[in-house]
């Protein structure tokens, strides 16, 4: 049922898309371009393909309040098909062949650091939707999602007071899992926790009979889980098939939300938790229409979440700053950003100035049996972004 209802829903995007294109052109060619870049097959595009549709959403939302600057958003689609070098591929005939004035895209951090020296060198801006490692400040990325200190460090924090402090770690064999996995050792050695075992396997990996093995030999305390992709649907299932459930080692998920849920399987997942900064269950008023108007747009059973709002944020800061700025010029959009603040879904969040990464609230989710996630945990407010830690003594030196 969920790949009939991504492809529904993907379908809708695409018709969308195509309509507003040939609207604009009818209305005497008063458009601008803008690429979206996303994994729309592989092993990513459990993932991917709903945050291409929130970004989507956005701009026909934003089409038919008249658009940016007099102009309607004209979309170029690409799929960066889950490879990094596809991804640089694609972005760089985003900006030098089709013209586009932004680029809305990626979720690895692989992807993104592909693309990355392509925005740099071009001059052409990115807005990320998704959390990530840190370490990076980027001239040519906006960044949605949460730095570590929005996610990994008040995650650990929870993991330890609420189970303990014997961790153990498994990731996807990138950049964001070894980076984020760097920080936590970091952060538990601080907190007097131990690592009871750090493993790491190839995007789009199945077999993970070993690493359950391990992980019933170590008897930690709790995992926390950095896996990207479909790789989430065997691990979980081979945890389960293993006797190891929520209730006896629970496992915290720094990129599973509610749309990787229905492919990795509720009974597989009920009861274990999630770091986030939105949930759809997010009480908010702009959240409630959020989700109303993704729903309309692409089906009843289709769900929201963090990445998918942070995708649909970025969209709305970027329309904003070009408003502000007078222009669709990167260097007069990334001056107007600076501080700029959206009634988002997930709350009020403000782009700061210094590091072009957002002021997000902190939210710990656990996964309940309709496949929904609710809140556990919370900030009283939005946290200032922090990606290279700098406040945190015990951090010095990563």
């Amino acid at each position: 049922m969920k790949k009939v209802n991504l492809f529904v829903g993907a379908a809708v995007a695409l018709l969308s898309a195509s309509l507003l294109t040939s609207c604009a052109k009818k209305d005497g060619g008063k458009t601008v371009k803008v690429g979206i870049l996303h994994s729309l097959s592989g092993t990513m595009a459990i993932s991917e393909t709903s945050v291409r549709d929130a970004e989507l959403l956005a701009i026909n939302e934003i089409n038919a309040k008249g658009g940016v600057l007099g102009k309607q958003i004209e979309v170029v689609q690409e799929d960066g098909a889950s490879e990094p070098q596809i991804f640089a591929e694609r972005a760089r005939k985003l900006i030098q062949s089709d013209k586009v004035a932004t680029i809305f895209g990626c979720w690895t951090s692989a992807s993104r650091k592909a693309v990355k020296p392509v925005v740099e060198e071009t001059g052409a801006l990115l807005w990320y939707p998704v959390q990530y490692e840190g370490m990076e400040m980027s001239p040519n990325i906006m960044y949605m999602g949460a730095a570590p200190n929005q996610q990994a460090v008040p995650a650990v924090d929870f993991c330890t007071e609420k189970f303990g402090k014997k961790i153990f770690l498994v990731g996807s064999d990138y950049v964001f899992p070894r980076t984020a996995n760097k920080i936590i050792k970091a952060q538990l050695d601080y907190l007097g926790g131990t690592v009871a075992g750090e493993e790491y396997t190839p995007m789009g990996h199945t077999d993970f009979a070993t690493i359950v093995s391990k992980i019933k030999a170590a008897k930690p305390d709790c995992i926390i889980n950095t896996l990207n992709g479909d790789s989430n649907v065997a691990f979980f299932k081979q945890l389960t098939d293993a006797g190891i459930t929520a209730s006896t080692i629970p496992v915290m998920s720094f990129s599973i939300a509610e749309e990787e849920v229905g492919g990795v399987g509720i009974e597989n997942l009920k009861g274990h938790y999630v770091a986030w900064n939105y949930y759809q269950t997010t009480e908010t008023p702009e959240n409630s229409a959020f989700v109303a108007a993704y729903k309309k747009a692409y089906g009843e059973k289709r769900v929201t979440d963090d990445p998918i709002e942070a995708g649909y944020i970025g969209v709305y800061l970027w329309a904003m700053a070009c408003e502000k700025a007078g222009s669709f010029d990167v260097e007069k959009v990334k001056a107007a950003a600076k501080g700029l603040s959206f009634a988002a879904p997930e709350g009020t969040v403000t782009l700061d100035g210094d590091n072009q990464h957002i002021y997000k609230p902190v939210r710990i989710g656990k996964i309940n049996e309709t496949g929904l996630i609710d809140e556990v945990w919370a900030t009283s407010g939005a946290v200032k972004p922090d990606p290279y830690l700098s406040t945190y003594d015990w951090a010095k030196g990563l």
